[in-house]
């Protein structure tokens, strides 16, 4: 709104020139998406009280997590209202790519909510949408998102292999199966990272602001070119959208950090994984995402390995509890330390991801 607003006024008002500029629009969108989600946070908290919008917790689970039953739940709703009003305010919606990161973002909110909504109606953590029609709506969703990017006039189907800068596959139509994958992969990955204070918004915000830079740099011929990484004609307008996830996450966490008066629910981390698999797809770094992403790669593979391992072995475990935060807890970590110690692991993938740029 303010960039069509502002923009056209350059040539009139100098100052309104600043507007044209990526790098101004992206830091005005992530401190907006910040200062929305910390100012409502309070407002918000209180109403998702009032609506008894609270969290359930296992009888299976750590024991030490009883206390955080009756904590408000939800906060994926708050997430992205800031996002949609921050990209509302700075981004350009005439692009392609940003219209279909909110889209998809927002879809995979959607289903989060309607799991979550039927969860507080339900009172209990089960009550929520059975594990096929969540799956299926996460599939369509993912689906319809990989032909609308296989459909768009000059968007490359040719996968980039970090480190390999001369093995690029083309996988044609194929390409929309390896959009579903990295779609339902992420947003189910993120999901069940989100069992502690804070543990899933860390590292979300470290992989957005990762994505933010590559989306920098995909949408700028000249870097794309010297990098030797695909050039993503309108990708750059990415960078604003992921500023937006960035700033929204952060303000988010003021309230979601150890001890947590809000959780984010599936609202939040469905929508939010949807946001890293679409940006990944987007900027052409498909594959960098299992780096990028490698924490929550990690939690989604222990819960693989001990529902497998259980079924195989009829009732013998690999971890004391999965997802792996849980084994670690269990172990004898405070909650806090599980917490700082999985987001300095985000940190040292997403410079490791960083790597990958000149390591070709």
């Amino acid at each position: 709104m303010l960039y069509s607003l502002l923009y056209p006024l350059r040539d009139d008002f100098g100052l309104f020139n600043v507007v044209r500029y990526l790098s101004f629009r992206t830091i005005a969108s992530l401190l907006t998406a910040l200062l929305i989600c910390y100012l409502l946070g309070p407002w918000f908290i209180k109403k998702m009280r009032q609506l008894q919008m609270s969290q359930y917790i296992r009888d299976l689970g750590p024991k030490s997590h009883q206390a955080k039953a009756g904590t408000p739940t939800m906060g994926g709703v708050l997430i992205l209202f800031s996002v949609l009003l921050s990209c509302l305010l700075w981004a350009d919606w005439s692009n392609f790519f940003l219209l279909l990161c909110l889209g998809t973002t927002l879809s995979f909110g959607l289903v989060g909510f309607a799991d979550d909504y039927r969860k507080k109606v339900a009172r209990r953590n089960e009550g929520g949408l059975s594990g096929r029609v969540k799956m299926l709506l996460l599939l369509a969703v993912s689906l319809l998102t990989g032909i609308l990017l296989y459909c768009h006039p000059g968007y490359e189907t040719q996968l980039a292999i970090p480190f390999f800068k001369w093995i690029v596959p083309e996988l044609g139509i194929g390409y929309i199966f390896l959009s579903v994958l990295i779609l339902v992969g992420s947003t189910n990955a993120v999901n069940l990272t989100d069992g502690l204070d804070g543990l899933a918004a860390g590292p979300v915000a470290i992989a957005a602001t990762t994505y933010l830079i590559m989306a920098y740099l995909a949408g700028n011929l000249i870097i794309a070119r010297y990098l030797q990484i695909f050039y993503v004609p309108g990708a750059g307008e990415i960078s604003v959208f992921l500023g937006a996830i960035t700033g929204s996450v952060i303000g988010f966490l003021w309230y979601n950090t150890y001890p947590a008066q809000i959780f984010m629910g599936d609202t939040g981390s469905l929508s939010l994984g949807g946001a890293l698999g679409i940006s990944a797809l987007c900027t052409k770094h498909e594959i960098l995402l299992v780096l990028v992403g490698g924490l929550f790669v990690v939690e989604a593979l222990s819960v693989i390995l001990q529902v497998g391992f259980f079924k195989a072995t009829r009732g013998r475990r690999i971890f004391r509890m999965a997802p792996l935060h849980h084994h670690f807890e269990l172990k004898g970590w405070a909650e806090p330390k599980v917490i700082v110690r999985f987001w300095i692991i985000s940190i040292v993938l997403a410079l490791l991801a960083f790597s990958t740029l000149k390591l070709r």
